[in-house]
């Protein structure tokens, strides 16, 4: 029955997805005498977490057995002042005895803190349950909290060839209808989006999400030489972060922000760092080949998501060769989707 509870904590948790980050998704169950009396999952950033919500959703009928209820939760609960109070406060307050929960959260403070509190106060605490899955479910979170940097996903569409681009870098549209539908989820679950400069020039795309449901990431534009037009499709639509080494000479639209930054060996480690201290938890790089090379030859990704054609494009430009084996692959109407994880 344990894991029947938490299963049902990951199903809510997702109801959110694209929506919390940085924050994790997060879903709970509260559960007297094997029947659901309150459930709830954390639904956007800066919003009531998930415990808050399944507490709240209790009808009054059945508030004099919440501190007899057991409270499942797919991550461990948080025990510090960030947008709300701490969860363990609830707990505690609500006089809940026990609480299961499938996995840690990586953030120091709950780590170091979180389980302690609530033992100190008699709380029984249950580890471990769909320990796997609800690692899965947290990945994103607990690995930008580790690193302090964003969650990189690297997004590749290729040829049967394994090719992205024609030799002339002319427009070129590779992946099915449905990829791109699929491909447009993946923006709105990302907080931004990058892309480089010859990838702007050649594809002129306006990396919105129009083809899902959902928000437009940010645009995050690689160009240190200034070479991208101020009308580009991809400064239109919604705000844009635009990485440079020169000065502005052109008008760009309001919802452009400039950020100048020297592109020396620690171009990388920079720019992430201040993409995570803007709230970036989640960072989709959609190219092209110097971006991707750079990323992989410093070993600075979470996921690869390969989008392989059927079409083919013989006197492409070749992808990097990614290591390893995909942890999963399906197939998407034509296209073959093969994602990597890095385990380091």
């Amino acid at each position: 029955m344990l894991e029947d509870y938490i299963q049902r904590c990951f199903d809510l948790a997702r109801m959110a997805e694209g929506h919390t980050s940085p924050n994790p998704m997060v879903g709970a169950v509260l559960v007297h005498q094997q029947r659901i009396i309150g459930e709830g999952y954390h639904a956007y950033y800066g919003g009531p977490h998930a415990e808050v919500n399944a507490v709240a959703s209790v009808k009054e009928v059945d508030r004099i057995l919440i501190p007899n209820a057991t409270l499942y939760v797919s991550l461990q609960p948080c025990s510090i002042f960030g947008k709300t109070p701490p969860c363990t406060d609830l707990i505690i307050r609500e006089k809940i005895k026990k609480v299961v929960i499938s996995c840690l959260d990586h953030t120091p403070e709950v780590l170091a803190n979180g389980l302690r509190i609530l033992n100190a106060h008699g709380v029984e605490v249950i580890q471990n349950v769909l320990k796997r899955e609800g690692e899965e479910l947290a990945l994103p979170r607990n690995k930008a909290v580790q690193l302090g940097r964003p969650y990189l996903v690297l997004k590749m569409a290729l040829s049967i060839e394994g090719n992205y681009a024609p030799v002339d870098l002319s427009k070129s549209w590779l992946s099915n209808p449905l990829s791109l539908r699929l491909s447009h989820r993946w923006r709105a679950e990302a907080d931004a989006i990058l892309i480089g400069t010859n990838s702007v020039i050649s594809d002129d795309p306006a990396l919105d999400n129009r083809y899902y449901f959902g928000k437009s990431p940010l645009k995050v534009i690689l160009d240190q030489h200034g070479r991208i037009p101020s009308g580009a499709k991809v400064f239109s639509g919604g705000p844009s972060l635009l990485i440079s080494q020169a000065p502005l000479n052109a008008d760009y639209p309001e919802t452009v922000a400039h950020l100048n930054l020297n592109w020396n060996e620690q171009f990388w480690q920079n720019l992430l760092s201040i993409l995570y201290a803007r709230k970036i938890g989640i960072l989709l790089i959609e190219g092209g080949g110097k971006v991707w090379d750079d990323l992989l030859r410093q070993h600075l990704w979470d996921e690869i998501r390969v989008l392989q054609s059927a079409s083919s494009l013989p006197d492409g430009i070749s992808a990097p060769k990614i290591q390893g084996h995909p942890k999963d692959v399906f197939i998407l109407g034509t296209d073959l989707i093969k994602c990597y994880k890095n385990s380091g």
